[in-house]
């Protein structure tokens, strides 16, 4: 049977339309699901017999299996999550001074290939399912909820490439800015795409206010290339036109993020090609302190380094944040965990 969070508003409506019932329903179960957080048809108390009846004969309600969890000793909690078919996913819970910020996973593995992520080690499996979307909040909202806090921030920038599975990616974003559900503000939710051009065109036309981040890394065609091979599909000319249309539909800044990678894209003239390819847009850059993954040879920036890069953006007037190391001691790299994981216990793709 179909897990029911699965379901998003518009399809749990149809459902009980299609059962000779009021598709206020839906609202109500959403409530029950994520407000409530029942666990079992029972528990809905206002919905009539036969409604949970139904609901009994074609839904379950289902939630993730934790496999491993690790936390930092910055207070980064790291997720691993076994799915019914065996395949694993992460979850990352980020403590900032403004909230509680879920990194959460949209694909099982990547299929972008980016040089330095361990995302992508293993190749993409498949696509998540809603639920298998919505739970990652779900779960890290429970144990929350035990410190009396909650998950103020969603970032959909853990494993896998948003974009490539953008229909669940719409219900998701729905399902936990929902005003009856978890009511996550859209403002407070941000998605990030490795440059799928003609998905950001599409975006731009999606009604919730949801923030939009490019992962960059890189300011010209031949250095971005060589690291991201979605470059040479779309190339940075491309991504930027892309964003001119969505800044004009939007009026929402975009954040590009920069991993910082020693000896690669960390020099001054890097810098200053990043200042020219954005001045003007509105925008900030997001630069990220790499987390090394062992199968690659890959650096971190040391830190005077990333603050002299810093620096030079700021004194030519591009607005910018050197983010914090979150979880370098529990695998904090994308993917890392997962794969480290399979490798251990011999699973195969």
């Amino acid at each position: 049977m179909q897990n029911i969070y699965d379901l998003s508003q518009a399809d749990l409506e149809q459902y009980f339309i299609s059962i000779g019932d009021k598709p206020f329903r839906a609202v109500q179960i959403l409530e029950w699901l994520y407000r409530h957080k029942v666990t079992s048809f029972d528990e809905m108390t206002n919905l009539s017999k036969k409604a949970i009846i139904a609901l009994k004969e074609n839904f379950v309600i289902e939630h993730l299996n934790l496999k491993t969890k690790y936390v930092s000793k910055d207070g980064t909690v790291k997720y691993l999550f076994e799915l019914k078919d065996g395949n694993l996913i992460e979850t990352v819970l980020m403590r900032h001074n403004y909230g509680n910020s879920v990194c959460v996973t949209s694909e099982v593995g990547c299929n972008m290939g980016c040089s330095f992520c361990a995302s992508g080690e293993l190749g993409c499996i498949r696509k998540l399912t809603l639920s298998e979307m919505v739970l990652q909040v779900l779960y890290v909202d429970n144990e929350l909820n035990k410190e009396n806090e909650r998950v103020s921030n969603i970032v959909v920038m853990g494993i896998g490439e948003p974009f490539d599975n953008y229909e669940t990616l719409l219900k998701f974003l729905r399902t936990v800015n929902y005003a009856k559900g978890l009511e996550i503000g859209a403002r407070h939710i941000t998605v990030s795409t490795s440059g799928i051009v003609p998905k950001i065109y599409e975006f731009a036309k999606f009604p919730l206010q949801i923030n939009l981040a490019i992962s960059l890394h890189a300011a010209t065609n031949e250095l971005r290339s060589k690291i991201m091979k979605i470059n040479k599909v779309y190339p940075i000319e491309e991504i930027m036109k892309a964003i001119d249309y969505y800044l004009e539909k939007t009026n929402r800044r975009v954040t590009f993020e920069y991993i910082l990678l020693k000896g690669v894209n960390d020099s001054y003239e890097d810098a200053m090609n990043l200042v020219k390819l954005v001045r003007g847009v509105n925008c900030y850059i997001n630069l990220i302190p790499y987390n090394e993954v062992p199968t690659n040879s890959y650096k971190s920036t040391s830190h005077d380094d990333a603050e002299r890069f810093f620096e030079i953006l700021s004194k030519n007037g591009i607005n910018a944040t050197l983010r914090m190391e979150h979880g370098n001691d529990v695998a904090a790299a994308c993917g890392q965990l997962r794969a480290q994981t399979m490798k251990k216990e011999d699973k195969k793709c």
